[in-house]
């Protein structure tokens, strides 16, 4: 080998390394404050990096940043970054913190990137300020103490620690007091709390300071000025000396006799203290013409005829109102028992029924009103109110003989979707008189219940091939709902993951009933597993939904024929091969090597000799493809021997092809280097003919026996992996792509899942290797254009060092494009 091939070669070799290193990337953080003057330094980059100072020329540094704003400049030859113009947080990041930007510095020769981030710092360069210089609050004399009253807040437009971070009320006023509170972003504002009630008779406007403080060293700050005006109102509403008034009354009773005296006083004075009485607007009619009531005493007195039969107990609702401009109000209740015997069963009066009522309903929701009434008196008519124990409902009560029906416990429709509620009724008349009420509850369902599946994946096996439409899966989901939150609709979702788009357009959903069918035919060796996302959405509002991931894994089929990768026919249908009489037996003539598109048990060929001339003669490796002499080459055997090779799969049925090879018995003569001794040779190579001879017949010893063990070693590999390659799916198993350009498929963005291309060929004129050489699987058509696992053999032709001292991640390392340019380099040598 001449001394420049070597050259090129140990280039190849180091540029193959360095593309497997990839681009060597670090990444550096300053922090500076804001407000920097231009050419103030940041931070020296090539020393931080550990780059030599200063760069060398060939390297072309140069600093790239985000958005192209050209804040910082960097001196390349020192590797100092310094700013190059002033720098405004506020101007730059807003709000945002933290206030960092992003540069990159690039070198070439070799190409690297390196990240370098900046933070800028704020400084407390802006003061509080509040939208106005004055602010004018109204106040009524009659608010309770504890009031709040939100203030205006300071705007700064600095974050952190220099923003807004307390308020203060500078003036000594005792009627408010100053709270500072949080929002949920961080941002502080203040509140007026009202310590003491305000009177506008004794100070009508209030005057108070609100001063806003931030945390800078010194902090800053802004006024403002608040003027609080008292309003007057009518703050004292009449009352009652008492709220309720009791009276008991024979029915017999004299019209005129006092009932009841409320009273009522107000402590405003003229017309605001001023009380009239009369009875509240849902005071009954009944009520009204039995009793009457005196608008200024407050004297109720009896008008009509008591019936106990007709009532029991009368309550009269009394309201004393004031003449103020704006009136208030007191009420008070009068109570009127009318004494009788117990005679009389308790009544239930069901005035409403919230029905149906929802299954999400909270506890407490009011389910009915009812009021409970007993026409006798004293103990036989004291009403006591009950529901059975047991149910998720409860009866309350507020006033004397009223109840609410009331859920204590969260409902649920797919459990029990009615309740007939019995209300009973008891007094207290010995015996006791009961009376029952029905109440029917229905429950109305809500779209709580997502819809479920049986399951939550489901594994498919589909047979490559198959006829478009047909039906592969039934996805159908269960809803406990009724009506419209029942109603269930599949659909396929998209993602952005390249199997479910793919899914999408491979597969089809039935939106009723969740029918899942192939809409056109798969092809294993395309694309062998699919995954999709079903989804299922009821019709509620909103709507619930449910995923499911179902998996299609594409089982292979034996569709495709062996094929041929050597020797290629050159426009003849015989592929002409030369071996020398004088060979001995278990000569390896030439190798076929062949190849299935298909998997598995489908992709497992094996070599029969089909026709031969002398069928003795010569013999094909079951499952090697090596055709070697079987005896040695005698005189009366033919010069020209035809060999026809069958080679067929292992599928069912078992598909085949054939390949017709010319062996031609003859000595090597100088024919067989015509080539060579037609090439004009200079004296000096001439000269070293012999040396170069020599050593080219102990390269390719050397060569030759690392093929030897590298094949051996790999056999065994086979040998012990062949039992879990036997038990594995079928849709796992490698594959055997068919002839692709190493080089071109890579480029094209497709790589097939693992390559197996295994080459050997020997004839009078050429010495070829080609290697094992798996690659790694991308899912779905994306590829890395480097060779993983590479066996030995190769590792040593392409590094020049032996391959028990390479560690895995060497061998992963070595690209496509080196090995075309170490083969183009050989080729020169």
């Amino acid at each position: 080998m001449s001394g420049g091939a070597a050259r090129r070669l140990l280039l190849a070799a180091a540029a193959a390394a360095w593309l497997a290193l990839g681009l060597a990337r670090a990444s550096l953080r300053y922090a500076v404050p804001e407000e920097l003057p231009p050419g103030s330094p940041v931070g020296d980059l090539l020393a931080d990096l550990g780059l030599p100072v200063p760069a060398p020329p060939g390297r072309n540094l140069r600093l790239v940043e985000a958005g192209g704003r050209g804040l910082f400049a960097a001196e390349l030859g020192s590797g100092r970054l310094a700013v190059r113009e002033r720098l405004d947080r506020e101007a730059l990041c807003g709000a945002l913190w933290p206030c960092v930007l992003s540069l990159q510095l690039v070198a070439e020769s070799p190409l690297e990137l390196f990240g370098v981030a900046v933070e800028v710092r704020d400084v407390n360069d802006h003061a509080p300020a509040f939208p106005a210089r004055q602010a004018r609050l109204e106040v009524s004399e009659a608010v309770a103490p504890g009031a709040r009253f939100p203030l205006e807040s300071a705007h700064d437009p600095d974050v952190g620690a220099n923003a807004v971070q307390t308020y203060l009320l500078s003036n000594a006023e005792p009627h408010f007091a100053l709270q500072v509170q949080a929002r949920g972003d961080g941002t502080k504002y203040a509140e007026l709390v009202l310590r003491q009630a305000l009177d506008r008779e004794r100070q009508p406007q209030l005057r108070l300071t609100l001063t806003a403080l931030d945390g800078g060293s010194p902090p800053r700050s802004a006024d403002l000025q608040v003027l609080v005006d008292v309003l007057d109102a009518n703050d004292n509403a009449p009352v009652f000396n008492r709220s309720v008034y009791s009276a008991r009354l024979p029915e017999d009773t004299p019209v005129g006799s006092l009932v009841a005296q409320p009273r009522a006083v107000d402590l405003d004075e003229g017309p605001n203290g001023e009380i009239l009485y009369s009875f509240s607007s849902h005071t009954p009619a009944r009520v009204r013409q039995l009793f009457g009531l005196d608008p200024a005493t407050g004297e109720l007195r009896l008008k009509g005829s008591l019936d106990f039969e007709e009532a029991k107990a009368y309550e009269i609702y009394i309201q004393a109102k004031d003449k103020g401009a704006n009136p208030a109000v007191a009420h008070c209740k009068v109570q009127v028992e009318i004494l009788d015997a117990n005679d009389n069963t308790p009544e239930i009066t069901v005035t409403s029924v919230y029905s149906p009522v929802p299954e999400d309903a909270a506890p407490g929701t009011v389910i009915a009103l009812l009021s409970v009434t007993d026409q006798d008196s004293g103990d036989n008519g004291l009403v006591h109110c009950f529901i059975p124990s047991g149910i998720p409902f409860a009866l309350s009560s507020s006033l004397k003989n009223y109840y609410t029906l009331q859920t204590k416990e969260p409902l649920d429709r797919e459990l029990v979707s009615e309740y007939n509620i019995t209300i009973t009724a008891r007094d207290g008349g010995s015996p006791p008189l009961v009376e029952e009420k029905q109440v029917l509850v229905k429950v109305a369902d809500i779209n709580d219940n997502p819809p479920q599946f049986p399951q939550p994946s489901y594994d498919l096996y589909v047979e490559e091939n198959n006829p478009p439409g047909s039906l592969i899966l039934n996805v159908s989901a269960s809803d406990p709902d009724l009506n419209r939150n029942a109603h269930l609709s599949y659909s396929i979702l998209d993602s952005n993951k390249a199997s479910s788009d793919l899914a999408g357009r491979y597969f089809s959903i039935n939106r009723d009933n969740g029918t899942i069918y192939v809409l056109v035919p798969l092809d294993h060796e395309d694309i062998m597993e699919f995954r999709m996302v079903v989804q299922v959405r009821d019709g509620g509002t909103p709507p619930l939904a449910t995923n499911l991931t179902v998996s299609v894994f594409v089982t292979d089929q034996n569709d495709n024929p062996p094929q041929v990768l050597y020797p290629r026919a050159n426009g003849s249908s015989l592929l002409p091969e030369t071996v020398s009489p004088t060979v001995s037996p278990g000569y390896m003539v030439t190798k076929i090597v062949a190849w299935d598109a298909d998997a598995g048990y489908n992709a497992w060929l094996s070599y029969v000799l089909l026709q031969a001339t002398d069928p003795g003669l010569f013999a094909v490796g079951l499952h090697s493809g090596e055709v070697s002499t079987v005896r040695s080459l005698q005189a009366e055997d033919s010069r020209q021997q035809t060999l026809v090779i069958l080679i067929k799969d292992n599928g069912e049925p078992a598909l085949s092809a054939t390949v017709t090879l010319s062996v031609t018995v003859a000595e090597a003569s100088r024919e067989t280097f015509t080539d060579l001794a037609m090439m004009p040779l200079a004296p000096q190579t001439k000269k070293h003919l012999t040396f170069y001879l020599i050593l080219a017949v102990i390269l390719i010893s050397v060569a030759f026996f690392l093929t030897v063990l590298g094949v051996g070693l790999y056999k065994f590999y086979k040998w012990r992996r062949s039992k879990d390659i036997f038990k594995a799916s079928r849709s796992t198993l490698y594959r055997t792509p068919g002839p692709f350009n190493h080089i071109d498929t890579v480029r094209s963005g497709f790589a097939p899942p693992h390559f197996y291309q295994q080459v050997l060929t020997t004839d009078s004129r050429q010495s070829e290797l080609l290697y094992k050489m798996p690659f790694t699987p991308s899912p779905l058509g994306s590829c890395q254009n480097t060779l993983a696992r590479c066996d030995p053999a190769i590792a040593n032709q392409i590094t020049g060092t032996n391959s028990r001292h390479l560690v895995p991640s060497e061998w992963e390392l070595i690209t496509w494009p080196a090995v075309a340019e170490l083969h183009t380099d050989a080729s020169d040598g």
